[in-house]
């Protein structure tokens, strides 16, 4: 019965809550955007995923990470015609309609193409670039593959929700195919052999076969339909005057032929992430991404211990109501993926508050920490003798002065290590808030795999990183527990 009652207290919410979220989003998508609304706020806001040169990457200019690439160029064009600022938001690609559709950016540029199934939740511009498609290989493995009729029955990579898988569901026959959201992991499984290509843009193919030796272009000779071809500019749906504002600048950057110069230009640009590819070169990168992990880990901390130890009391409450809410909370939070919750917090709640990546992060880290802080906690809590909090009632201490000197230090001693092992697995958990465009240590591991088409080296740069932090911190812990062992 018990059961029954909570399923019902735990359902009944959630089915209003995303009945509410559906009909919210609807009204959200049906509104579009318009010229006089991006020219009013002076600000054109462009999504992106910056792992695709010479599209769009990031270099290091002045020790500050810039996004650049031919994309960019065509963003800054139409920024320009609009007499508006440019500002880059960096997120995964599959999370850029979804960005696009809630409002967090206004158009999206990142080498996309204006299929059929996309057009039916945004609206594209024309087609601004047309390129070919092509499968990057392994150098050893040149006399077995030649074009995508090589590869029935093989094992293929593609970027997450991009033209190229879908190209390669219908195209190639048996093919195994391997979603990831960074083309650097698709080149690190190719070259550990996990995949057997990779089908990319012919000017991405192009920029990882020259810098790498390792790796060999080839012609995919895809049929490439009308519907599935060439990059173009995604808006929110039902946003005409942007798209004709659009085509207008696309048009002039046709007639002026600029994109060669946008891909010249990108070239020059990438020659500065390859001139040194040491991990050292890059060590501001790493520096940043460290200084972003801890500062989410230390605030997440801070407010889980709080909210969770406010959940704990709840759990332990006598009424049934404040009981019920916190039990709710907690196996609701425990009981669905961290990742969910971040993309909840950043796309979800900001259809009505526009909250940042980082602050975004934080919240989602930290309602969820809280969670398992509070089962900590009440733990702890239930773990003391009952017959002590009679003895000192009966000796005239009050509930709280109780509460305060006897059952608390004597908790605290019992949870410190499982409240350790919370803090250290928060700054491992932390890492998922990339997805979302914060700059932590995974995110600049990303950003440096990219600018230096090495794939293992960072991963093991970050590895000792995590290390580091990880095992600093199990040691100060348990100085503390000796400490409070021992007082």
């Amino acid at each position: 019965m018990k059961i029954k009652k909570l399923l019902i207290l735990v359902g009944i919410p959630c089915m209003l809550l995303t009945m509410y979220f559906i009909n919210h989003q609807q009204s959200v998508l049906a509104a579009g955007q318009t010229v006089s609304q991006v020219q009013a706020k002076k600000t054109l806001i462009l999504g992106t995923s910056p792992d695709y040169a010479p599209y769009e990457f990031l270099v290091n200019k002045k020790g500050k990470n810039q996004v650049v690439g031919m994309d960019i160029q065509v963003a800054q064009k139409l920024a320009h015609d609009l007499g508006v600022k440019l500002v880059v938001k960096s997120m995964d690609f599959d999370a850029l309609l979804v960005g696009l559709e809630t409002g967090k950016v206004d158009m999206v540029i990142s080498a996309m193409s204006p299929t059929d199934e996309r057009r039916k939740s945004v609206d594209f511009s024309d087609v601004y670039y047309l390129g070919g498609q092509s499968i990057l290989i392994n150098q050893t493995d040149t006399r077995d593959y030649h074009s995508k009729n090589s590869f029935i029955g093989k094992k293929i990579g593609v970027q997450t929700g991009s033209l190229q898988q879908a190209l390669t569901k219908k195209q190639i026959k048996g093919a195994q195919i391997t979603g990831l959201a960074k083309v650097p992991d698709l080149v690190l499984a190719l070259k550990s052999h996990k995949i057997d290509g990779i089908v990319a843009e012919e000017p991405v193919a192009t920029a990882y076969a020259s810098n790498d030796p390792e790796l060999v272009q080839i012609d995919g000779k895809f049929d490439l339909g009308t519907d599935m071809q060439g990059s173009a500019i995604a808006f929110p749906k039902d946003s005409p005057t942007l798209v004709a504002a659009a085509n207008k600048s696309i048009d002039q950057i046709k007639k002026q032929k600029l994109i060669p110069q946008y891909l010249k230009n990108a070239g020059q640009l990438m020659k500065i992430n390859t001139h040194n590819t040491s991990m050292w070169h890059y060590w501001a990168y790493f520096a940043k991404g460290i200084g972003y992990t801890l500062f989410i880990t230390i605030v997440s901390i801070a407010i889980g211990i709080l909210i969770g130890g406010l959940l704990a009391f709840g759990r332990l409450a006598k009424n049934k109501v404040v009981r019920g809410l916190a039990l709710v909370y907690i196996e609701f939070v425990r009981g669905t993926p961290l990742m969910i919750q971040i993309m909840f917090v950043y796309f979800g709640i900001g259809l009505w508050v526009n909250i940042p990546a980082l602050v975004a992060g934080v919240i989602a880290v930290s309602l969820n920490s809280a969670a398992y802080v509070a089962e900590i906690i009440r733990s702890g809590l239930n773990a003391i003798d009952a017959g002590q909090t009679e003895a000192s009632r009966s000796l005239g201490l009050s509930q709280r002065d109780t509460m305060r000197y006897i059952v608390l230090p004597q908790a605290l001693k019992n949870i410190w290590p499982a409240l350790g092992n919370e803090f250290i697995s928060l700054i491992k958990e932390s890492s998922i808030v990339s997805i979302i465009g914060v700059t932590d240590l995974i995110y600049q591991l990303k950003v440096v795999q990219s600018a230096t088409y090495k794939g293992v080296a960072p991963i093991f740069v970050a590895m000792v990183i995590y290390f580091i932090m990880t095992f600093s911190l199990s040691k100060l812990l348990n100085y503390v527990e000796r400490k409070m062992q021992h007082a």
